[in-house]
């Protein structure tokens, strides 16, 4: 049985600039090319840059009037996270959305980023985190709405606050887990020193449910050298209309929480299926993981001693 499309409406973005990282295909380039095409300026900041040219190929050829530009940005390398910052702070233009959405998952043996940190970790949360340091005086000066992606792989498992960096006992998923805690956590803390500050910033949290995404497909850099069983099956079900949602129906929640006038900061959109797998976008309960404040002060403060960045608060 055919699967019934699931879609939203993005409202016009003309005028404003979006930056999405891990855009140059999966989740990410579908959430591009959803606001380049309601008429957003949109920077894709991307690692590989013949990925990142095929993506500017695939949005000018949905949208052709569509403005869309690359920049160079591997975020398991502060220096190169910095350099971007560096860049986009010359051109003195406020940036209205952010959407934290690339990220690496469960590669087979310990890696690490150009910094030292677990690659996981140093890519998903603390690459991000310096990202938005980079980018504050643009987010504030663009009002921004910054939506930053996590999983429901952060509905279990903790920060392994002792070895944050799992150099003594090594678990790709709790790694990975521990990741979109700290990274969801962080964006909370954002929301709620924006509110107390009056930056201006309101900062929410999505997550695409479970789709055959590139996520767990065959990655080299990873040593990865072909797609997981467990994205093979979610592929075979998902094309059945089976529980699982689709490559364009994941992003979807991401793309509801950057750009709807009923999301709202500090909250967590996701798909309203069973499970919160596929489906629809809708506000959801927070995870357990993330609702202390006492510990999103404590990653924020971890983040900014790791990354050696300060987030202005004035």
């Amino acid at each position: 049985m055919a699967r019934r499309p699931i879609d939203i409406s993005v409202p016009d973005l003309s005028g404003e600039r979006a930056v999405v990282t891990g855009a140059s295909d999966g989740i990410g380039l579908g959430i591009a090319t959803r606001l380049a095409a309601a008429g957003a300026e949109v920077l894709l900041p991307v690692r590989n840059r013949r990925k990142g040219e095929a993506a500017l190929t695939t949005i000018r050829r949905k949208t052709p009037a569509a403005k869309v530009s690359l920049h160079d940005l591997d975020l398991s390398s502060l220096a190169s996270v910095a350099a971007l910052g560096e860049t986009l702070r010359e051109e003195d233009r406020p940036i209205h959305l952010l959407i934290n959405n690339a990220g690496v998952m469960t590669p087979p043996d310990r890696q690490t980023t150009a910094d030292g940190f677990e690659l996981q970790f140093g890519t998903n949360h603390l690459g991000h985190v310096a990202l938005v340091a980079h980018l504050m005086p643009l987010l504030r000066a663009g009002r921004a709405r910054v939506t930053s992606q996590i999983s429901v792989a952060a509905n279990r498992g903790a920060i392994n606050w002792d070895d944050l960096n799992w150099e003594r006992s090594y678990d790709g998923m709790k790694a990975y887990r521990q990741s979109k805690i700290a990274f969801g956590l962080f964006a909370l803390e954002l929301d709620r020193r924006s509110r107390a500050g009056g930056w201006g910033i309101t900062s929410n949290l999505s997550h695409p449910g479970v789709a055959p995404t590139s996520l767990l497909a065959a990655r080299p850099e990873l040593s990865r050298d072909g797609d997981t069983t467990g994205r093979k099956l979610i592929a075979a079900l998902s094309a059945r209309g089976i529980l699982f949602g689709t490559p364009e129906s994941a992003g979807l929640p991401a793309l509801y929480a950057a750009t709807s006038p009923d999301a709202e900061g500090g909250e967590f959109y996701g798909p309203s299926g069973p499970g919160h797998m596929g489906g629809g976008p809708g506000k959801q309960k927070l995870y357990s993981r993330l609702r202390s404040p006492e510990e999103a002060q404590r990653i924020w403060q971890v983040s900014e001693e790791l990354t050696g960045v300060d987030i202005p608060s004035a």
